[in-house]
């Protein structure tokens, strides 16, 4: 039973939760293969290819595993990979990711975001938490964050249960009180479930809870992948971030949705 009286904190997902990222992401895979056809074309022709990226990008992962939770270190090593095998530069694998990168940060934020946002910010300390690599600041939300903390500087990814607690910790806050906000089953509501915390799932698609348990989590495997437990159900299911300002008592954002928008409130 979501329980709204003990939260003190949020903690906040990023990808799919304010924005959706493959639109992001193919953006800025278009702006780097258009970078590399000028700078380094034998590379470019080489990453046409969606099977050699694939492939490249998977020996990138079992080459350096212990950089499996750092998306940027694994983003940069895979150009630096195409550039060598294509007979290019790898020096240019630098300013190459720096074109992703930006392109990265150009997000189309969900219509509900700005105004959830500004409303949670006036009430909790949030904090973004990521296994991705988006800057808050440089999407232009930082002024409503307390902190952002990524798998690459956590040096763990969800859902292990330490990046959920050093969330908490950054703004002083036992798990307990906190309440974690995310769109994927597994990363985000597993996760915070066995760190300590309440979970609130922000499902835009209108899912089942089995139904979407059924479907890999984002991302690479990650570490902690144990099945959920009959227990285990987000406290909280949303359709928007709207539904979730209503159900902490802050009803004023409604207005940016439809007002028939259904969601299935607390568990």
């Amino acid at each position: 039973m979501f329980d709204p009286a003990r939260v003190r904190a949020i903690t906040l997902d990023l990808d799919d939760t304010l924005w959706p990222v493959w639109p992001t992401i193919e953006r800025a895979e278009a702006m780097l293969q258009q970078w590399l056809h000028a700078h380094a074309p034998a590379t470019a022709a080489l990453l046409h290819d969606p099977a050699m990226r694939r492939a490249i990008r998977a020996e990138v992962e079992r080459q350096h595993s212990q950089h499996r939770h750092d998306l940027s270190f694994l983003r940069r090593e895979a150009i630096r990979a195409a550039l060598r095998r294509a007979g290019d530069d790898p020096a240019l694998a630098e300013p190459a990711f720096e074109v992703f990168f930006a392109e990265r940060q150009g997000v189309t934020l969900f219509e509900d975001v700005r105004p959830a946002l500004e409303a949670l910010a006036a009430r909790y300390p949030v904090v973004a938490l990521s296994n991705g690599n988006a800057d808050v600041q440089r999407v232009g939300i930082g002024q409503w964050f307390h902190a952002r903390l990524g798998a690459r500087e956590a040096g763990v990814a969800k859902p292990d249960a330490r990046i959920f607690r050093a969330a908490a910790a950054l703004v002083g806050v036992a798990p307990e009180h906190v309440l974690h906000v995310g769109d994927d089953v597994h990363h985000d509501v597993l996760g915070a479930l066995r760190a300590g915390m309440q979970a609130a799932w922000v499902d835009r698609a209108g899912r089942e809870w089995h139904a979407a348990l059924a479907t890999p989590p984002h991302g690479p495997t990650p570490a902690v992948a144990e099945p959920a437990a009959p227990h285990e159900r987000p406290h909280l299911q949303v359709p928007h971030l709207a539904a979730l300002c209503e159900a902490l008592g802050l009803a004023s954002v409604r207005s940016v949705v439809p007002v028939n928008s259904p969601w299935k409130g607390s568990t």
